[in-house]
């Protein structure tokens, strides 16, 4: 058994067929077939119901679900600690959606660079869906995210309630989107939401992907658009800026995800230095 077999197995399982495993891992539907074919034939076990609905894994498939995610990670781990600079004795591998990295995980790396200097931190960017499949094929450790999946053989935890708010570097009494509105994307469930709430709002005058430069562009030029709280609250206090009056307030969830089977790096260091810095966010 090879680390591909092991990749395809957890790519059937999270995409629910063959058909969708091959896209993931990058192959023809044949080679997928054959990977797990070879698989259950080395194992002497059937690890999938298939059906016209999709594949589904048998008591077996359940069973050797942590062994797959188990080689995966020691591999993709052994790939990193061969490489790692001389000094460090571990890797992290990281990621979450771009508006949890400002104000919140950034704070978490410095946390962590100060009290496990010798763990080497790899980190990305990615909306939930992403970072759940590479949870999945094990080249992430952690993951937060706003809607991660329920898959088997992970765990889900809430570490706290991200508010979005509208802010304006202007006072004012009511507020319709105007030239001054910048539209900064904080990732698709912001965008649902948006659409929601500005229907007619589909084309807007200024389009932002970075939410530290937009923030900066709205204070220097009184401008308004939607940040986390958290990011402003200090600008709010200040009175750099303002929060515009009845306008949506868009809430969403921050969970962390990763592995049952999650080493100890991950259970002792990485993940009570996320619930402290969580914390502190309640309290703002």
């Amino acid at each position: 058994m090879d680390v591909d077999q092991a990749r395809t197995f957890l790519a059937v399982i999270y995409a629910g067929s063959f058909v969708g495993a091959a896209s993931k891992v990058f192959v023809t539907q044949s080679t997928v077939s054959m990977r797990i074919k070879t698989l259950e034939e080395q194992l002497g076990k059937r690890l999938f119901e298939r059906s016209k609905a999709g594949a589904t894994l048998t008591p077996d498939g359940l069973r050797f679900q942590k062994h797959a995610l188990g080689m995966v990670r020691l591999w993709e781990h052994a790939r990193l600690e061969i490489s790692l600079p001389e000094g460090y004795q571990a890797a992290l591998a990281v990621g979450a959606q771009y508006s949890l990295w400002d104000g919140f995980l950034l704070d978490w790396l410095h946390k962590m660079r100060t009290n496990a200097a010798e763990v080497a931190i790899k980190t990305e960017l990615g909306y939930s869906s992403t970072l759940m499949q590479h949870l999945v094929d094990g080249t992430l450790d952690l993951g937060v995210m706003y809607t991660p999946q329920a898959r088997p053989g992970f765990e889900v935890e809430l570490l706290f309630e991200d508010e979005l708010v509208l802010v304006s570097g202007k006072r004012m009494s009511d507020w319709t989107p105007d030239r001054d509105y910048i539209y900064v994307d904080w990732g698709p469930e912001f965008q649902a939401d948006h659409s929601l709430n500005f229907p007619t709002l589909s084309t807007p005058g200024l389009y932002m992907e970075l939410g530290s430069l937009s923030l900066k562009y709205i204070l220097k030029h009184a401008a308004a658009g939607y940040f986390p709280r958290r990011l402003v609250s200090e600008y709010l206090a200040s009175e750099r800026l303002h929060l515009v009056p009845k306008a949506p307030v868009f809430s969403y969830p921050a969970y962390v995800a990763y592995s049952s089977y999650a080493d100890e790096l991950i259970l002792e260091q990485a993940l009570p230095a996320l619930r402290a810095i969580a914390g502190e966010q309640i309290q703002v």
